[in-house]
């Protein structure tokens, strides 16, 4: 499928990292936390006690994997979307199997939903978040411009696991605003599940946008 591109130009932040947190410099010469970096407290403590069970060693090949499961489906997507045709093998290299079904899962809900794209791994920031990052895709799902995020997950979620990934969309979603004017009234959450179907989710940035407010605050007193 090709994919109609009306691409918003957005300024190019660069990205640093810091005790394992990622910042962003914005062309007004500020320096604000990744979202996920923001968003990344709500799960501090659990992964914390997860890597005390399971041990060092496991938790780092677990993480490894899954980082590596994620990244390479995030790009097979982009480049997809960019209507790019994907022939580099060295993307799946052992995963083959399970990063092209994860990708293909995508694929079909790609073509299903997405209409015009606007953006594509696309730098924001905010002034009054005071926050940076990079967004998957604005395009229009079923014919409503919308912020849609890609995640790989080894099992199902359940809606109420994933209040993370609804703050990461809203706060993109104002960040758009903020930067090109243009209103996002829904988030798409869009994950690639192994060996299962895929799942999607939707929500509305409003439902989401306060509880990041506080997670941000949040962040300045921890952090």
């Amino acid at each position: 499928m090709k994919f109609k591109h009306e691409l918003v130009e957005l300024f190019r932040l660069k990205a640093t990292k810091s005790n394992g947190k990622r910042f962003y410099e914005t062309p007004e010469g500020d320096r604000y936390p990744s979202v996920t970096t923001v968003t990344g407290l709500l799960s501090r403590e659990a992964i914390q006690a997860w890597r005390l069970r399971v041990g060092e060693e496991e938790a780092n090949k677990i993480t490894k994997a899954a980082t590596t499961r994620g990244t390479k489906v995030h790009k097979l997507a982009e480049m997809y979307l960019r209507n790019e045709l994907v022939l580099q093998s060295s993307l799946f290299e052992e995963e083959l199997p399970v990063i092209g079904e994860m990708f293909n899962q995508l694929v079909g809900e790609l073509d299903k939903s997405v209409g015009t794209v606007k953006a594509i791994e696309a730098p924001l920031y905010s002034n009054v978040l005071k926050v940076g990052g990079t967004v998957d895709l604005v395009a229009e799902w079923d014919g409503v411009l919308s912020v849609i995020d890609f995640k790989t997950s080894s099992k199902p979620k359940r809606v109420d696991w994933i209040d993370a990934y609804f703050m990461q969309c809203a706060a993109y979603a104002m960040m758009w605003e903020e930067r090109t004017g243009m209103p996002i009234s829904q988030v798409v959450i869009a994950i690639a599940v192994a060996n299962h179907a895929p799942q999607v989710f939707f929500g509305k940035p409003d439902d989401y946008i306060e509880q990041f407010k506080d997670l941000r605050a949040k962040f300045d007193i921890i952090d």
